[in-house]
């Protein structure tokens, strides 16, 4: 059964199928000292699902196993790694990147969005698939429960259990094919299936993620506060972005992955075969400042169907803003003094932040 089940779930589109037994999570106690300490910041749904996150008993009684799958969401785009890595360089040594994508004219500035959210929302494209699974599951006796990101489940840990990964020091999946580059999905089911065995750790002495943080979110190996990460700041946060991170931000306008970027297994990595997951126009095409003529209806059409809907237009403009203020221009200036007469104060708050950044960094290249 478990060869079949792997062999549909191939011919489905996942890259990698695992099982694990359907046990305690091995770091559910670090999860919860994580959670005492705040570290998890606004995210309240983790703490109100402590207990079932940590006892998949709890979300489906009577389950035996839990199948791991991964798809590769890789998807080639030079213009956005090199502008990652200047961005990066840029915060390191406290000052403002100037445009990093396009130096040779610096006002058509394009921010940078997670390589995850180029395409299209990964949670639809991998729900459909997981039915099929669930179907074909059921035909065989189980009852199951699957999630994409959006279970009360511990699914790194539980991947790393199946050895569909190790978890590297920047607490992300690593595989020795896809490198970090996909996304997870799992399968809890009542059938007893033959657990897989668990990769080696194969980090070493590398401490390239953690070096590559621009806010030093990643405190120590496997060690992340989520209140400093940008892909937290950006996506979870729904309030102001704090200041003293706002200029780390670079060009970051939806999640960051400085620390995937880095990290010296994705020489491995190939492009995914999945066409869903291609970047749309407005991830290379799009200058900073046409993000801020989307209206609410403007900007559900533009993001219809992407992960990026669902931090909504003040949240996504208000990224866009913060993004303006560190690698803008003049020319930047129309726009971004509209935005601040915007009726939604996170983004006027965010704008007016941005104008001011600008005027004074134009002010200091006059006067240098």
């Amino acid at each position: 059964m478990k060869e079949e089940l792997t062999a549909v779930a191939h011919q489905l589109g996942f890259d990698v199928c695992r099982v694990a037994a359907c046990t305690a999570p091995p770091h559910a106690a670090e999860f919860r000292a994580w959670l005492a300490d705040g570290r998890a910041g606004e995210m309240a749904w983790l703490e109100r699902n402590e207990q079932r996150r940590t006892d998949p008993q709890q979300v489906l009684p009577g389950a035996r196993s839990v199948v791991v799958l991964a798809m590769n969401y890789w998807q080639k785009g030079e213009m956005q790694d090199a502008g990652s890595r200047r961005q990066d360089e840029s915060s390191r040594h406290g000052h403002p990147a100037s445009c990093a994508l396009h130096p040779a004219s610096s006002s058509s500035a394009a921010g940078l969005i997670a390589r995850y959210a180029w395409g299209d929302d990964y949670h639809d494209v991998i729900e459909k698939k997981l039915r099929t699974l669930d179907e074909w599951l059921s035909a065989r006796g189980g009852r199951q429960r699957c999630y994409v990101d959006t279970g009360p489940i511990l699914e790194r840990d539980l991947a790393a259990v199946a050895g569909a990964g190790w978890q590297g020091k920047s607490t992300m999946l690593i595989h020795p094919k896809l490198g970090t580059w996909f996304f997870l999905a799992e399968i809890l089911t009542t059938l007893e299936l033959a657990p897989d065995a668990p990769m080696a750790d194969h980090c070493g002495k590398c401490t390239r993620c953690i070096d590559a943080c621009p806010t030093g979110a990643i405190t120590a190996p496997h060690q992340l506060d989520a209140r400093r990460c940008i892909s937290y700041l950006t996506i979870e946060s729904k309030g102001p972005i704090p200041e003293e991170f706002r200029a780390a931000m670079g060009a970051r306008i939806y999640g960051c992955d400085d620390c995937l970027t880095a990290c010296p297994w994705n020489r491995f990595a190939q492009e995914s075969r999945e066409s869903a997951f291609a970047a749309r126009e407005f991830v290379h095409r799009w200058k900073l400042r046409d993000f801020l003529s989307l209206d609410d209806e403007g900007f559900r059409r533009l993001f219809r169907k992407s992960p990026i809907k669902r931090i909504k237009r003040r949240g996504f403009l208000r990224n866009v803003c913060v993004a303006l203020g560190n690698i803008g221009t003049p020319d930047d200036l129309p726009a971004l003094e509209k935005a601040a007469q915007d009726p939604e104060p996170l983004i006027a708050e965010h704008a007016q932040w941005a104008i001011e950044r600008l005027r004074t960094r134009e002010m200091t290249n006059v006067g240098g």
